[in-house]
């Protein structure tokens, strides 16, 4: 039969706790002495813990607990501390201790005591024992309660008081069942930033992840870029629903898209203005970030606002005060900004249409959404949200055959389909679809119907110049390079390079395009090395007659 092992006590010295006045001290609970006086817990040994200060206070306790339990070895242990209330401090000269001490687990069982000494060194014991720095269980001690029969008697009648006792395993189940139900919390939130799809891109997944975390930890401005349609303003909605659901807000959304606003109309919509304030004011207005007092206000595409109204903005931020159009006092309003745009901000910086210091103030938290061609993974699973959002929209149950589900799905994902407008885009072609559908079962000729539109739309001369700026030659480039490849290009290049893949993708071999590209140098070349030319231009983006070719 295995020997049992005995039982080792670390607990902290209690100034206020475990002093009392020498010819009274055994008229109050001391709940370091109390620990060994109990019937039930046999202490072997016990580590006291204890500030340098507290010497004399830490030799009248050590000679207590021998009082009450002779056989209790009693080790004391010096904390030089000079702040018992500075985290770092305590924490790291109890991790010290940790490292330093023997630890005989076969032979011992530890209790740390957490009932004494401040909370800051109370909560570095629990952290200490949940990470197993301390291998140990948590020894919880309370004050005698009359009723509960826990006072003790001296050998010589004078009452001693014990209270009660009780160890907390970390490792116990109860525990697991709690942590699992905190990641089912977690899931639940990534899940409504998700909007409840299940991506399968692992990238997304982890950006969710992150935006979550910064979320409900941060109230500093956040910057969502993106492609137009990339789906900016659905998530700036979902992580204002985060908040509110973490009582972190208390106040609206409140959602402008800065592209629409010009002139004095900007000002007055963002900050508000008087009676008065300018032609037309015929009235007062509280403007929309007043609105989002306790709230938060997301400024959709604010590289379009002008530069007046970006200084506003920046005192609006940073001193959570402005003055509205006309009005003689300022106004406060407490908001956290989202803020979105597709447009690359640092670029409109260097051209002198966007403040430096309002970027350095609002892309502390900056979160790119991928576009749905970098998302091909996640076709299907929002092709399935689209199907029940047009279910809901048109009141009847719309579904795809297997057929026309493959056929839409094959092409969704290939580099044919562009999706320039990206999430909305793809909204619209199933909304289409679902309209569409007999009965609300689309089948393969209303796909085919709708792929014969979508290739119409997106041909070269169709897609010159989409809304978001996006144009043929960065759909061609993104295609072979990808989206951080082909924003590296300069303009120049990028018309090179997007004409040259072209003209491959059209040839039959590298010398056919080689001859193409260089129809004219090469009359008045002796050597005719057209393929040769065409490889190594290539090689300079990293490229290979093999990599720009249609897949």
């Amino acid at each position: 039969m295995a020997k049992k092992r005995s039982t080792v006590v670390l607990g902290l010295l209690g100034p206020t706790l475990d002093a009392g006045m020498a010819t009274a001290r055994w008229e109050r609970w001391r709940p370091t002495v109390a620990v060994c006086q109990h019937a039930d817990l046999d202490v072997a040994r016990f580590e006291l813990l204890y500030q340098v200060e507290y010497e004399k206070l830490a030799t009248t306790v050590s000679r207590d607990l021998a009082s009450v339990s002779p056989d209790t070895e009693v080790h004391r242990h010096v904390l030089r501390l000079r702040d018992p209330w500075d985290f770092e401090e305590v924490y790291g000269a109890l991790l010290d201790f940790a490292r330093t001490y023997p630890f005989d687990t076969d032979r011992h069982d530890y209790l740390v005591h957490i009932t004494t000494g401040t909370h800051v060194a109370q909560i570095c014991l629990f952290l200490l024992t949940e990470s197993r720095h301390l291998p140990a269980r948590l020894l919880q001690t309370s004050p005698p309660n009359a009723r509960d029969g826990s006072a003790f008697q001296k050998p010589d009648g004078a009452a001693r008081m014990a209270g009660t006792w009780r160890a907390i395993d970390l490792d116990l189940s109860r525990y697991d069942r709690i942590a699992t139900r905190f990641d089912e919390e977690a899931r639940a939130r990534t899940g409504l930033l998700k909007q409840g799809i299940e991506t399968r891109n692992e990238a997304f997944n982890a950006l969710i992840d992150r935006i979550e975390r910064v979320a409900l930890r941060s109230r500093a401005p956040m910057l969502l870029t993106g492609p137009t349609g990339s789906g900016k303003t659905q998530l700036a909605g979902r992580i204002y629903a985060l908040k509110k659901s973490a009582r972190q807000v208390e106040g609206e959304f409140v959602e402008v898209n800065c592209a629409t606003l010009r002139g004095d109309t900007a000002m007055a919509t963002l900050f508000g203005h008087t009676k008065g304030a300018f032609t037309g004011a015929v009235g007062e207005r509280e403007g929309l970030l007043r609105r989002a007092d306790r709230g938060v206000a997301f400024l959709d595409e604010i590289g379009e606002l002008g530069l007046d109204e970006q200084a506003m903005l920046l005192r609006a931020i940073e001193e959570k005060a402005f003055r509205p159009m006309g009005a003689d006092r300022e106004v406060k309003s407490d908001f956290q900004l989202l803020a979105g745009t597709h447009r690359d901000l640092a670029a409109r910086v260097r051209e002198g249409r966007f403040r430096e210091d309002l970027l350095a103030r609002i892309e502390l938290w900056t979160f790119e959404l991928p576009g749905l061609r970098a998302r091909p993974e996640d076709v299907e699973p929002n092709l399935d949200w689209e199907l029940e959002r047009a279910t809901r929209s048109l009141g009847v149950r719309v579904t795809m055959n297997r057929e026309a589900r493959a056929r839409f799905v094959a092409f969704a994902t290939s580099p044919a389909a562009l999706w320039p407008g990206n999430f909305r885009d793809f909204n619209a072609s199933i909304t289409r679809m679902a309209t569409l559908a007999h009965a609300g079962r689309i089948d393969v000729p209303t796909v085919d119907d709708e792929l014969a539109r979508l290739r119409a739309r997106w041909a070269p001369q169709g897609v010159a110049h989409d809304t978001d700026g996006t144009d043929a030659d960065g759909v061609l480039l993104a295609d072979v390079l990808g989206r951080e490849g082909s924003a590296n290009l300069d303009r120049f290049d990028r018309a090179q390079l997007a004409d040259v893949i072209r003209v491959c993708r059209a040839s039959a071999s590298l010398s056919a395009a080689g001859r193409t590209l260089f129809a004219v140098s090469r009359a008045a070349r002796s050597s005719h090395n057209d393929a040769d030319r065409l490889r190594k231009y290539l090689a300079r983006h990293g490229l290979s007659w093999e990599s720009v070719r249609p897949s």
